[in-house]
């Protein structure tokens, strides 16, 4: 994922608890987004910073990195070689259901709500770097999966989703609606039949 507000997710440190808001509680931040000084509870961080040093509490996951714990409606995102655990709300990529400009990207077997950095870029068949830098509505693919017409050299691409059993949206030139999910994988989540990306077909 992109940055939050400034700065790189590469460590972890121990810093002392200064607030009492609770996951879903506006907060603020000391020295930026990545600096870990926040007026959060024990067991949440500041996340989603903007410039004026100011977001959204989240809970951090417990349990352990194998079998991490979040409450209803939340999954575990791990990113940042571990550093990043946190709880974040689960969503429905063909709805695009997040609140605000959040995207509903793929983490493993759920689709959360993470923070838009696609900036500028973003839009279908524009190169990616990151799961989260394309525009709502679409994820950013390998350019190999995601059509002809990406960028060459490029290491992701911006695809769309599309509605796997519907057929309704129309893919771009040499791409067709596949399913996200293997329906034989045993780990594929219930009810995911009609998750779709327009993909060059394997």
């Amino acid at each position: 994922m992109g940055d939050n507000g400034g700065g790189t997710w590469n460590a972890t440190k121990c810093v002392e608890v200064t607030g009492d808001k609770v996951p879903g509680d506006l907060c603020t931040t000391e020295g930026g987004g990545v600096s870990g000084m926040d007026d959060c509870e024990a067991g949440a961080m500041c996340w989603n910073v903007n410039d004026k040093n100011e977001g959204i509490c989240v809970a951090l996951c417990t349990g352990s990195p194998d079998a991490p714990v979040c409450d209803d409606g939340f999954a575990c995102a791990i990113a940042n070689d571990g550093v990043l655990n946190l709880c974040l709300p689960t969503c429905d990529p063909l709805l695009q259901d997040c609140a605000g400009t959040d995207l509903c990207i793929p983490n493993g077997n759920n689709f959360l709500c993470v923070l838009d950095a696609s900036g500028a870029g973003g839009k279908a068949g524009d190169p990616c770097e990151f799961v989260n830098g394309c525009d709502k509505g679409l994820v950013c693919l390998n350019t190999t999966s995601a059509s002809s017409e990406c960028m060459k050299g490029s290491t992701g691409c911006c695809s769309p989703f599309c509605d796997f059993v519907k057929q309704d949206t129309m893919c771009p030139p040499g791409t067709e609606c596949v399913q996200w999910f293997d329906p034989m994988d045993p780990n594929t989540p219930p009810d995911s039949d009609a998750i779709g990306v327009c993909a060059v077909k394997a």
